[in-house]
């Protein structure tokens, strides 16, 4: 299966690229990113064929059916990753909480956040095709929380691969902002900015387009590539558990193969959503999309008025700072499957320019055929917090805005499955103050506060991050970035 470019092609770029080409170097002409140039069929026989297949098999034949030309041996690797979650033989548990609402939890990997599912198999593959090729590699990550920790623990100590990754200081848990600064391994830097999430994420786009700042890496012998999902690399494994979890719905005899069900997605960059989009657009039986936002609620705007409007706005701090975004970069790939690459590189054009673009009518209404959104405040989300956990379910705030658009978007008595994104543990202050109203409580009493009260343990990976030793002090401007990164890789 070829790629082919979002904003269609500046005549410097190939046409068409190969999977592997695609994600050692993720930006397309014109600022673009890729995207499959065809869907493969995952329909009923599919999903009939593999009705009692574990998410290993499920995962190698997702991957098969996208053709990629990477070599079984590092898929087989890969994959093997999900070895290490908290029960191998089901990585991605799905619990039933409401009669009709799922919630599949995807955070039971090493990092207690979701991006452990695309991360931990794609730093393999990434490491793999840089060793084979004999080339090395500056991976860029910029983080609202969750891709940092995850993709230094894919890639930490692998041959040929070094990392920076760019997190907003003050932007993060201080559970995450942990797992980021005490990692060791001298192949990776962390980078403080001052600054948001979309800052980071700015700069990370603005270098992996920068004809100078991969000159000057040329000549390090290093080339440029990213962890974020704008790479295609990340997306592909988020697909799979979308496929997975609606199999786990037939498993329980909640749903007979073939029912429609709603996907109920927190959604920030989304990339978790966009994976969703791709399983219902392969042929997964989904009746819509529900997108859960944050006070920082540019996805729900777009979706009930078609209008994407940053103008004048400013990140707001939230208690699901993974979601404190508000340049969404994966609604590119779904305005290119809808509308095509010349509509989207006049759209993504617009929002680069005047932070602002339009959908006519028509295209309004194809993306309400798919999508339908709503947002959740703190103080909504704390209550979430509280009474799903007195009903017997510990969630954590990315999660709990899934319930509001549970409640308010569905127009069906469908069964609905809702992503868990994070572990409890990676916002303890949020959900203690939920559970019992305590404010300014530190991390680690909150922890201990939330274990005693449901009478859970802390897992030993969280727990051990009070005692480590910082090992990333950084925190810099923005516009010096490019200058720390090249004097992390002189060192």
């Amino acid at each position: 299966m070829k790629f082919i470019e979002t904003r269609g092609n500046d005549g410097d770029h190939p046409l068409k690229v190969s999977f592997s080409s695609a994600i050692l170097a993720p930006i397309a002409s014109f600022g673009g990113i890729y995207a499959p140039e065809i869907l493969p069929d995952l329909g009923f026989k599919f999903l009939q064929r593999h009705i009692d297949s574990n998410y290993k098999v499920l995962s190698k034949s997702v991957l098969s059916a996208f053709e990629i030309d990477i070599e079984e041996s590092v898929i087989d690797e890969a994959l093997s990753l999900y070895d290490h979650f908290d029960d191998p033989s089901n990585p991605v548990p799905l619990v039933k909480v409401k009669d009709d609402l799922y919630v599949s939890e995807l955070y039971h990997g090493v990092t207690r956040a979701f991006k452990d599912m695309a991360l931990q198999p794609f730093g393999v593959v990434l490491s793999a095709l840089a060793k084979k090729r004999n080339e090395n590699y500056l991976i860029m990550a910029a983080t609202s929380g969750d891709t940092g920790p995850a993709a230094l623990e894919t890639f930490k100590n692998r041959e040929h691969v070094q990392v920076a990754c760019l997190y907003p200081d003050g932007g993060t848990s201080d559970v995450q902002r942990l797992q980021m600064v005490t990692e060791e391994a001298k192949n990776l830097k962390v980078i403080g900015i001052h600054g948001d999430f979309d800052d980071a994420q700015s700069a990370l786009k603005r270098l992996l387009a920068s004809s100078a700042f991969k000159a000057k890496l040329k000549e390090k012998n290093i080339h440029l590539s990213a962890a974020n999902s704008v790479n295609f690399g990340r997306i592909i494994f988020q697909l799979i558990y979308h496929i997975y979890s609606y199999l786990e719905l037939v498993r329980q005899n909640a749903i007979n193969l073939g029912d429609k069900v709603y996907l109920d997605v927190p959604s920030g960059n989304f990339g978790n959503a966009l994976g969703g989009y791709y399983a219902m657009r392969m042929g997964l039986p989904v009746e819509k999309l529900l997108i859960a936002s944050n006070d920082n609620n540019v996805l729900t705007q777009l979706i009930q008025t078609g209008k994407y409007d940053i103008r004048g706005k400013s990140v707001i701090s939230t208690s699901s700072p993974a979601m404190d975004i508000l340049k969404s970069s994966n609604v590119e790939r779904i305005l290119y499957d809808l509308f095509g690459a010349e509509r989207t590189k006049e759209l993504m054009f617009q929002l680069d320019n005047d932070h602002y673009y339009e959908l006519n009518a028509d295209e309004l209404s194809r993306l309400q055929q798919v999508f339908t959104a709503d947002f959740c405040n703190d103080d909504e989300a704390k209550q979430y917090i509280k009474d799903a956990f007195a009903k017997g379910y510990l969630m954590d705030p990315h999660t709990a805005t899934c319930f509001k658009a549970y409640d308010t978007c569905r127009e069906k008595s469908l069964k609905t499955i809702a992503y868990s994104t994070a572990e409890w543990t990676k916002f303890s202050p949020t959900i203690a103050n939920a559970l019992t109203g305590e404010q300014g409580t530190s991390d680690i009493d909150a922890l201990q506060a939330i274990a005693k009260e449901a009478n859970i343990a802390i897992p030993d990976m969280i727990k051990g991050l009070f005692d480590k030793e910082i090992a990333h002090n950084t925190i810099i401007d923005k516009q010096d970035i490019e200058k720390e990164i090249l004097d992390f890789l002189v060192s």
